[in-house]
């Protein structure tokens, strides 16, 4: 057993606990519900046996997850793809800093690539905003997730930003343990992809040395990924006008629910994971006696470069940037075809949005920005 009580709180379930959670779980009624839908056909009796036969989070997450996730990329995407190979040791612990997508498919796509690639599933870092009823805060638990906790007064808040430090220092130097973390807080709804310092600055409280020794420890990979389609675009997009239009407005936990399950089963197009090399060469060569503002944003700088410049950058961007400036720039990298394509899409995303006073010209142009934007940032990493 983990002596590291003070974890206990916000960490993964030991393997030694999952007995007693799987009961939990076989006895809460919405979990059976859920999972009937999900897994519809199959007696639930025959699921409990499976999950009771788990004797770790690995071996819960191949018998379940991996298999689910597989089939939700073939059945709403055109391709999955993971390039790891600026990344040379599969046996290493990595903290993989990447553009956030979707709330559940980000770390869950990445975990199942790398089974495939014969390396070990991540620990996730989740917001407790999401942990809506108590089977979801069991069932992530169980699938290898620690908890970010939000919404706390500023006091504790800087507790909790500290433990969450010890515990992801604790993670890659004695877990040996791999971790995804989100580069900001939430996902950039019109994908303008930049790492917030303070992430940087939460990861460095914890450790030994300096900012930089600090944030060496963390081996920090730089993850870009790349989603041709967004299914959430008419609801990031509905939610910019909503809160143009009521300064005050706050999404609901309906709101987190349809946005998960939309991102789960919309279709998402091709789908590629692209890491970068560990930044600790760039790191070494900082210069420490940098006050420490500009230390983390220079750092948050070079991250987004790796990230940005990492993107798969398909046909959509092309259209979107071309339809945003009203010009044809980039037509040599996109068909009549592709661009009647994503035409057609966007009318159809459009389409969905139902809100009174509903702006077209406000509303196409956030979600052609949200297929611009990657583009942009893609020319502006490569061309520096």
């Amino acid at each position: 057993m983990n002596v590291n009580v003070e974890f206990d709180e916000i960490r993964p379930y030991h393997d030694e606990e999952l007995p007693q959670i799987y009961e939990e779980l076989i006895a809460d009624p919405a979990f059976r519900q859920v999972v009937a839908a999900v897994i519809p056909g199959v007696p639930f009796d025959m699921i409990a046996r499976k999950m009771r036969a788990c004797k770790s989070k690995l071996e819960f997450q191949q018998a379940f997850c991996y298999d689910l996730l597989w089939k939700i990329a073939k059945d709403a995407a055109n391709g999955l793809s993971l390039d790891h190979t600026a990344l040379k040791d599969k046996k290493a612990a990595y903290t993989y800093i990447s553009n956030h997508r979707d709330i559940i498919l980000d770390s869950g796509f990445l975990s199942i690539l790398l089974i495939d690639q014969g390396m070990d599933t991540v620990e996730i870092a989740i917001g407790d905003n999401l942990l809506i009823y108590p089977w979801i805060k069991k069932l992530v638990r169980v699938n290898k997730s620690f908890i970010v906790q939000r919404g706390l007064p500023m006091r504790q808040m800087l507790e909790s930003s500290a433990r969450m430090s010890r515990y992801m220092h604790y993670t890659i130097a004695q877990k040996k343990q791999s971790i995804w973390i989100a580069q900001r807080e939430g996902r950039a709804k019109d994908s303008n992809d930049l790492t917030q310092d303070s992430i940087l600055k939460m990861l460095a409280i914890g450790g030994e040395g300096d900012i930089v020794d600090r944030l060496m420890e963390m081996n920090i990979a730089p993850l870009a990924i790349s989603y041709e389609y967004d299914p959430c675009d008419f609801l990031k997009a509905w939610e910019f006008q909503l809160k143009r239009d009521m300064p005050d407005y706050k999404k609901t936990t309906a709101d987190d629910l349809r946005s998960m399950q939309i991102g789960l089963f919309g279709f998402k197009g091709s789908v590629h994971f692209q890491t970068g090399a560990c930044i600790n060469d760039e790191l070494e060569r900082m210069d420490r006696s940098l006050p420490k503002p500009e230390l983390f944003s220079r750092i948050s700088a070079m991250i987004d470069r790796r990230i940005h410049s990492n993107y798969r950058i398909y046909p959509n961007n092309y259209v979107a940037c071309d339809l945003l400036e009203g010009n044809e720039n980039f037509s040599c990298h996109y068909t009549a075809d592709d661009k009647q394509r994503f035409l057609a899409y966007l009318e159809q995303q459009l389409a969905r949005i139902e809100i009174p006073d509903k702006d077209m010209d406000f509303l196409r142009e956030k979600i052609l920005l949200m297929y611009a934007n990657p583009l942009k940032n893609y020319l502006a990493a490569t061309n520096s």
